[in-house]
């Protein structure tokens, strides 16, 4: 009964872009995006696992080099049973969950608000998960994988429109006027290019010679 009250006292923000058709569509597409890379680095994964000296397709030189970081041991970090379980594999159940959930926005299906603010806190631990892989490639393994890198970027916009739903459609935090005037105003725009040129002049500050070199 609470929930429904708080509901009906939400501040909805004009314009299409903080409806849930747009956050939610935006949420679905890096999301899919997320979930076919997450596959693709998978099969790769198996590849390797057949025969550990093959070159493979997004080898390019040695810094964008699949194959040299899918073979650290930051690739497979959760191990059980005495077996290791490739990232990959736990991307692809992360982003099957996350398609989900754009879908059942998209659907503009109510959701209880406990439920929206675990998804968001979900969003945020993929996020920091795939930075912490991004950060071991830089500045630990010392390569780059293209496909690991796509993963990264997608995560990051999901996680963008995944934070702009929570706000101006699920109404979370409750009460809060600074976030929803954050968004109102399109702050959000120019904070979201910022940290995606940000990450970008990074990752050529750190190795672009060696990317675009021979």
């Amino acid at each position: 009964m609470a929930d429904e009250q708080d509901s009906n006292t939400i501040e909805r923000l004009d314009g299409r872009r903080h409806g849930a058709t747009w956050t939610y569509l935006v949420m679905l597409v890096a999301s899919a995006v997320a979930l076919a890379v997450s596959f693709v680095l998978s099969a790769e994964t198996l590849k390797l696992a057949r025969d550990p000296n093959q070159i493979l397709d997004c080898d390019i030189n040695s810094v964008l080099s699949c194959s040299t970081v899918a073979q650290s041991w930051q690739s497979e970090i959760v191990k059980f049973g005495g077996l290791s379980y490739p990232n990959a594999f736990f991307g692809i159940a992360a982003e099957s969950v996350f398609v989900t959930i754009a879908v059942i926005g998209l659907s503009r299906v109510a959701v209880p608000r406990w439920f929206a603010t675990c998804t968001w806190l979900g969003g945020l631990a993929a996020l920091a998960y795939s930075y912490w892989l991004t950060s071991q490639s830089l500045f630990v393994i010392n390569a780059l994988c293209p496909w690991c890198l796509a993963l990264m970027f997608s995560t990051t916009i999901q996680f963008m429109a995944l934070s702009h739903a929570t706000v101006t459609v699920q109404g979370l935090p409750a009460r809060s006027q600074g976030l929803r005037t954050y968004y109102r105003l399109n702050y959000d725009l120019m904070v979201d290019a910022v940290w995606i040129v940000a990450i970008v002049a990074l990752i050529l500050i750190k190795d672009g010679a060696a990317i675009f070199g021979r």
